[in-house]
């Protein structure tokens, strides 16, 4: 649904309360939700043109018409990585183990100060549209009658001249990036609105620090699962192979996630917990049998091979039981990472495990006379 100068497309003029659902809801279950008082915070100071964020620096300036009419699946969330060890962090996202968790859709967030908003909409063309809302875009003439000239017919927060020289924000939802167009983000469902300085929207999908740590989960990127397995080049059969990660490159990962102009921050820890080997076939054994090897106290996995221990069962590690006929085993390492967060004002909790697997090339041999 595009909304260009309240038109329907016929020349009908179309008149939309901000809170209403999108059209693809039917009329009998339409209903309006307004936008509620504001629940008070401090932080920061403002000179009326831009918020300070939780690092310090002001807003002002930093978006531009370009930003600003960015989509609607373009956050504002800033996230650093910390933490990994001393291996190079690989280009994969883990995988969560829980298929039923489901984070936010969408939210909303701060998009623009009233410079910002005004500059960019000041510089628009006559048939510009600016997503206001998802699935509806404004012409410039409906910007200009709700947040210059103080119309009320569109946005529950009509402003004169956009709030140049008060405090505060212009907000606008947000799409979870692979949730773009699922159904659920109708429930943000308000259009772009002014929220004052110092106070975050009485919404149920208004950001919360939870929000910021979902949102970095999907922004983990964990070392390799780079094993160390004796003997390396080859394994023979039934004969075990020893399988360790080093305690020094198997380490918590952390990401922090903040929204700018807020005082919301969250902190995702993934903490190491478990290895599971897969052999890529049937005929292997598995030391444990499960193929689940625990971390250890001192933060490692498994033991390495020692001499003199050929004939003991590793702590962790695979024996197979056929030989390869040219094309070598898939072997299977995977590592389950435990996460959990804490946020603004001591807010804290667990989010689901998660997983990051790796495949290796496996050559087994025959018996023969083997010096171990």
């Amino acid at each position: 649904m595009e909304d260009h100068d309240g038109s329907d497309g016929a020349g009908r003029l179309q008149v939309r309360k901000p809170t209403c659902r999108a059209a693809a809801l039917t009329a009998a279950s339409l209903s309006l939700m307004l936008l509620m008082p504001s629940t008070a915070f401090g932080w920061g100071e403002d000179n009326g043109e831009g918020s300070t964020s939780p690092g310090g620096d002001s807003a002002q300036g930093s978006a531009d018409g370009a930003e600003l009419g960015a989509a609607v699946s373009r956050s504002r969330i800033v996230v650093k990585q910390t933490g990994g060890g001393t291996a190079k962090p690989s280009g994969g996202a883990l995988a969560v183990i829980d298929p039923n968790w489901k984070p936010p859709a969408c939210w909303y967030e701060p998009l623009a100060t009233p410079k910002q908003l005004k500059d960019a909409v000041e510089g628009m063309k006559e048939d510009d549209l600016f997503s206001v809302n998802f699935g509806r875009r404004w012409g410039k003439s409906l910007l200009v009658d709700a947040f210059d000239k103080n119309e009320p017919t569109f946005t529950d927060t009509p402003t004169k001249n956009y709030n140049v020289g008060k405090k505060g924000m212009f907000w606008r939802a947000v799409a979870r990036e692979d949730r773009a167009d699922d159904p659920e983000i109708l429930d943000c469902s308000d259009n772009m609105f002014w929220q004052d300085a110092g106070s975050l929207p009485d919404n149920p999908n208004a950001p919360t620090p939870e929000t910021l740590a979902a949102y970095a989960y999907d922004k983990i990127r964990v070392p390799d699962t780079e094993i160390e397995l004796k003997p390396q080049a080859k394994s023979t059969v039934n004969m075990p192979t020893w399988v360790w990660l080093d305690k020094a490159v198997f380490k918590d990962v952390t990401v922090r996630a903040e929204l700018p102009d807020t005082p919301l921050y969250a902190v995702t820890t993934a903490k190491p917990v478990a290895l599971h080997l897969e052999p890529g076939t049937q005929d292997a054994e598995t030391f444990p049998a499960s193929g689940d090897c625990p971390v250890n106290e001192d933060g490692s996995i498994g033991a390495p091979y020692t001499r003199g221990a050929s004939k003991q069962d590793p702590a962790c590690g695979i024996s197979y039981l056929r030989a390869t006929d040219g094309k070598p085993y898939q072997l299977k390492a995977s590592i389950t990472w435990e996460i959990s967060w804490e946020g603004t004002g001591g807010a804290k909790g667990d989010l689901p495990d998660g997983t990051f697997e790796t495949t290796q090339d496996m050559n087994v041999q025959e018996v023969q006379s083997i010096n171990r």
